[in-house]
């Protein structure tokens, strides 16, 4: 993976309470490319910490991706590369 000057041509963000999570597609001189997963602070100042992230900011991510379509094209060959999708157990509805 190349280190140098690269440049964010996609990115899906989503807001949290604490931080602002995004996945951007980066594009080197070179011409090759990779995916960064990442986060800034409340100020907007990038984060090196680990990423984490809940299903609501997920979402948030997944909806932010309509607009990345190469982005999203990748994401979609790492998910495939998971194999099928295995249901998820019926939740029991709370009675109100």
């Amino acid at each position: 993976m190349p280190w140098g000057k690269g440049q964010i041509v996609e990115e899906a963000t989503a807001a949290g309470e604490w931080s602002a999570p995004a996945i951007q597609l980066l594009r080197y001189e070179d011409g090759s490319e990779s995916i960064r997963f990442c986060q800034y602070d409340d100020r907007g100042h990038f984060r090196r910490s680990p990423m984490m992230v809940d299903r609501r900011l997920i979402r948030q991510l997944g909806r932010s991706l309509v607009k990345t379509p190469r982005l999203r094209r990748i994401l979609d060959d790492l998910v495939a590369a998971s194999g099928p999708r295995e249901k998820e157990p019926k939740r029991k509805s709370r009675a109100r």
